[in-house]
């Protein structure tokens, strides 16, 4: 007797025929004969776990990854950008040239990095470099597990690296082999990666953002802040790519059900950016300059905001802009739970 998975059901439930829409995308058509498939695959007797839920909905978007990064086939990679996970629960991006990998932040497991990789169709055999923000458990719970699974050197201020010491289990230390100690302000180059580490603020030992650039592209990735210095302004300007922090909505927070003490971290100029303080920042020319191609809005609360919220405020911030600066890019929101399609630079 044959026995079938819930996925290998749910393909074989699936609509064998020519497409009905001849010259509609691929990634259409799969969707039109799983839509007509569901049916007969609730009725073959499987309840999905959530696992199962979460393996079709990867495996989906994944599709929408490949046939969106065909858009950029064609060429060597500049620089490819996979922002994995963005989030208070874990956040993970990935960085990629012809020549160099790095991964920002490790805020997730082995398993659960390993699929996000697998729904953006990388698989990583080495990395040259982890480079640490700051120890809030969301960066870097999951570095011991990083370093055991690619052995590559660690890029980490000496506070930061201090203070993981004490909250990471002692594998963290069994791991490490070869940390390289950086500090805000600093310039140095990982393979064809020129990186710069510069302060923000934030509650943690030694915070600090990036920005990378390599091949005629710039990336800066800056998150957990509590506003926006004119320095880190400044560190900004010519970014192809922005990924911002916009966590929390004012109203949002202020009824929600974090304990007072709790609110007022968050709303301090050592906690997050609010949607507010984005929209100041990107309606402001001499702030903002408006030359990205991609804009992100990145580590959104699930408790005090969602991407609808936040992108409407982004959009309403962008819209007031002068029309000789007008910001004529992608905006798009990073995701907790699913990885963005990788950006080309």
């Amino acid at each position: 007797m044959s026995h079938y998975s819930p996925l290998s059901c749910l393909a074989r439930s699936l609509p064998h025929h020519p497409p009905l829409f001849p010259g509609r995308p691929p990634l259409v058509t799969f969707l039109i004969a799983l839509w007509a498939g569901l049916p007969h695959f609730l009725l073959c007797g499987h309840r999905l776990t959530r696992p199962q839920r979460s393996a079709i909905i990867l495996k989906i978007r994944s599709l929408q990854l490949r046939a969106k990064a065909r858009e950029y086939s064609g060429g060597a990679i500049g620089l490819r950008v996979s922002i994995l996970a963005s989030g208070s629960s874990g956040n993970i991006t990935l960085l990629e040239t012809e020549r160099t990998r790095l991964l920002v932040d490790a805020g997730l497991g082995k398993r659960e990095t390993l699929a996000r990789l697998a729904a953006v169709e990388k698989t990583v055999e080495r990395l040259d470099g982890i480079l640490i923000t700051h120890e809030h458990t969301d960066h870097c719970n999951g570095l011991p597990q990083m370093l055991g699974l690619w052995k590559a050197p660690l890029y980490v201020t000496e506070p930061t690296l201090d203070a993981m010491q004490c909250i990471l289990p002692e594998t963290f230390g069994k791991r490490l082999r070869g940390v390289e100690t950086i500090h805000a302000g600093q310039h140095f180059a990982v393979g064809d990666i020129d990186v710069h580490a510069f302060a923000i603020p934030h509650d943690a030992a030694d915070p600090i953002a990036f920005t990378f650039r390599t091949n005629g592209a710039k990336l800066a990735i800056v998150t957990d802040l509590g506003y926006m210095p004119a320095l880190a302004k400044v560190h900004l300007r010519g970014a192809d790519c922005l990924v911002l922090e916009s966590n929390h909505d004012l109203d949002m927070l202020k009824v929600g059900p974090y304990p007072w003490v709790v609110k007022q971290r968050i709303l301090s100029r050592t906690g997050h950016l609010s949607n507010h303080a984005v929209s100041e920042y990107l309606s402001d020319p001499d702030g903002f300059d408006a030359m990205a191609r991609y804009l992100v809005l990145a580590h959104l609360s699930e408790e005090n905001n969602n991407p609808f919220t936040a992108e409407i405020s982004a959009q309403e911030a962008l819209s007031r802009r002068p029309a000789e600066c007008a910001f004529r890019g992608e905006l798009l929101v990073a995701s907790q739970h699913v990885p963005l399609q990788p950006l080309e630079l």
